[in-house]
């Protein structure tokens, strides 16, 4: 009986270690004020990408004639001026915090949580094991995340997003698309990797990566936006363009001196061999 109760309590102990120690080995920390490094991919950052710069994108041509029937004026419209960007285009723009909330109990962290201070985006990163909704649950700009660890980088799954778009040039982004992301801290530095898999817009899954830089006195304002009617035009009128009305469509390849079936995108556009192709 001594014996028998000596290796139960062992067996607890050891039990107790793992299930203690395991978690904290990968809980790395993640929280802080994270800044912007501008010289980055600049369009993504500033001012937005040219019209129908596509190159390196995996898109479809449903995407395509999405893009090409984009009109910038359409953020001139009382309901674009306060609209976020969703959690796909998130990780291109703006400066952001995250900051945790861990149990007071267990001292496992329960989220992370983000706020971006472009539009005052909040999201939440569910790290206690919950399930995704069910597929008709309501759809958001943020979505719903759920973070694991793979070693000491955090990978997140998010699903549940409203349609949106991949690029600020009108390339779009589908309800059904689903965002898995990597965060990978290197000291003062944070890596943010995102995969986008969308059956709907997408041939293949498009991958990006952007870097931030830790910044201890940056302060993330409050973002209070009001729409107000900044064009005078028809009521309920939408700027956009017809297929093949554009006129604009040739200005990015002309300017840069790239062949436009380049500047059109696609997925073979995202390999080295395709410069031999060109050739």
């Amino acid at each position: 009986m001594r014996n028998a109760l000596g290796h139960l309590t062992r067996g607890l102990a050891a039990a107790a270690v793992v299930a203690v120690g395991a978690p904290a080995e990968a809980q790395i920390d993640l929280s802080g004020e994270w800044a912007n490094r501008y010289h980055e991919d600049q369009p993504e950052r500033g001012p937005g990408p040219e019209l129908r710069d596509y190159v390196g994108l995996p898109i479809n041509d449903a995407a395509r004639m999405r893009g090409d029937a984009h009109d910038a004026a359409l953020l001139t419209v009382p309901e674009y001026q306060c609209r976020p960007h969703g959690a796909v285009y998130q990780s291109r723009q703006s400066e952001f915090r995250i900051t945790r909330t861990i149990d007071a109990e267990t001292q496992q962290i329960v989220s992370f949580d983000i706020r971006k201070r472009w539009q005052a985006q909040e999201r939440t990163i569910w790290m206690d094991g919950r399930p995704h909704p069910p597929a008709h649950a309501a759809h958001t700009w943020q979505g719903f995340s759920t973070g694991e660890w793979v070693g000491s980088m955090l990978k997140v799954t998010t699903t549940h997003l409203k349609p949106s778009y991949i690029r600020r040039n009108g390339l779009p982004q589908s309800d059904t698309a689903t965002l898995t992301e990597y965060f990978i801290k290197h000291g003062a530095f944070l890596t943010w990797i995102s995969i986008v898999d969308d059956p709907v817009y997408l041939t293949e899954p498009l991958v990006r990566s952007t870097d931030y830089a830790l910044d201890p006195t940056q302060v993330i304002v409050a973002y209070p936006c009001q729409y107000v009617e900044e064009v005078d035009r028809p009521r309920e009128a939408v700027p956009h363009y017809l297929p093949g009305a554009n006129p604009y469509l040739d200005e990015f390849a002309r300017r840069h001196g790239l062949p436009l079936e380049a500047a059109a995108g696609g997925a073979a556009t995202m390999y080295p061999e395709y410069a031999r192709r060109l050739q």
